[in-house]
């Protein structure tokens, strides 16, 4: 089909020279997958190098604990990703003695592994025909095969898969999975691609039809929770404070954080004094109470936007398992605490 050998030729000409494209590793392949998603690529090589240099193999990443990939993956987000990979190492490594799935079916059986991924994996690993389809891919079909079909509605992801599956020639799914996403990412980007110098001009029906900017079709509006958080940052007569690990599950969990004290609004030092004499986690006597940031700190997550201030409370005597602050750095935490220690 011309459509495919056209984006494999353009491929082959334009593709960025990526680590995880050196060879076929499975283990790479996924690892550099499990840190792009929702990720760019400029964001997530730093953190591939990372993890490659502290953890060459499977079996390495499985052997560390869970707070050495907590930390190594601190300020990338999405931490439950980093979670799930261990878990999945720890599976490949001590289960399967270092071997990954080979079929796509398989993947799909692995935690923290969805439909792109396996996909991913199976195809650029083991060349498996199996579509790939990302926002990427999304946006190329779209606009290519002029399809107004809306991509956060149900029945959309089938759809385009079934589509991708299509045009995916027999015995190259490696070649051009890669070329089709790296098509997206490069030239036929979401605002202002450069069409009258792209190799699909004469058969895209989006630019034909002019509707270049409508496509792909997205009408699904996330709803954003505004939530105030009030770090609690405790010091004593040793100049050691206290961290508690997060143990709710949702945002950051089994990260490491200062006490948290969460309001409906932004707080007073009044409504702080009279939220911390209802705790029972300090026994110390509260010697005074500052506000580091007058103006909140906005930490934006997908679902929500997080405004957080930081109150610095000094108590007598000695904090019950209180730590320095040089122990406290090597923790991990949430990006935004994070460098809030790094200045202390």
């Amino acid at each position: 089909m011309k459509f495919s050998n056209l984006l494999v030729q353009w491929y082959l000409q334009n593709k960025r020279d990526l680590p995880w494209r050196i060879d076929t590793n499975p283990y790479t392949i996924w690892l550099s997958e499990i840190i792009l998603q929702q990720t760019r690529v400029a964001q997530g090589l730093p953190y591939y190098f990372r993890f490659t240099e502290a953890f060459p193999t499977v079996f390495d990443l499985a052997n560390a604990s869970e707070q050495e990939v907590l930390k190594l993956w601190q300020g990338l987000g999405y931490y439950s990703r980093a979670r799930n990979l261990h878990k999945t190492a720890q599976h490949i490594a001590f289960d399967r003695n270092g071997a990954f799935p080979k079929a796509y079916k398989d993947l799909l059986q692995l935690k923290g592994v969805g439909e792109y991924t396996a996909a991913a994996i199976a195809s650029f690993s083991y060349n498996e025909d199996v579509p790939v389809v990302d926002g990427n891919v999304f946006r190329v079909l779209s606009r290519y095969f002029g399809l107004e079909t809306d991509i956060a509605s149900a029945g959309a992801k089938k759809e385009f898969t079934l589509l991708a599956a299509a045009v995916l020639p027999s015995g190259r799914a490696n070649l051009f999975n890669q070329a089709i996403m790296e098509f997206g990412a490069l030239q036929c980007v979401p605002k202002n691609p450069d069409c009258h110098h792209c190799i699909l001009s004469d058969s895209c029906v989006a630019l034909q039809k002019k509707q270049v900017a409508l496509l792909p079709v997205k009408s699904k509006k996330v709803k954003v929770t505004q939530r105030f958080f009030n770090y609690l940052v405790f010091s004593d007569d040793n100049e050691h404070t206290m961290i508690q690990q997060r143990i709710a599950k949702g945002i950051w969990y089994k990260l490491n954080e200062f006490p948290l004290l969460e309001s409906n609004e932004n707080s007073t030092l009044t409504d702080v004094i009279e939220l911390i004499e209802n705790q029972t986690f300090i026994r110390n006597k509260i010697l005074n109470i500052s506000l580091h940031n007058s103006d909140p700190i906005v930490h934006k997550l997908s679902h929500q936007k997080l405004f957080i201030r930081f109150w610095h409370v000094k108590v007598s005597g000695f904090i019950e398992n209180g730590i320095d602050w040089e122990s406290a750095r090597k923790m991990p935490f949430p990006i935004v605490i994070f460098n809030f220690i790094s200045n202390q």
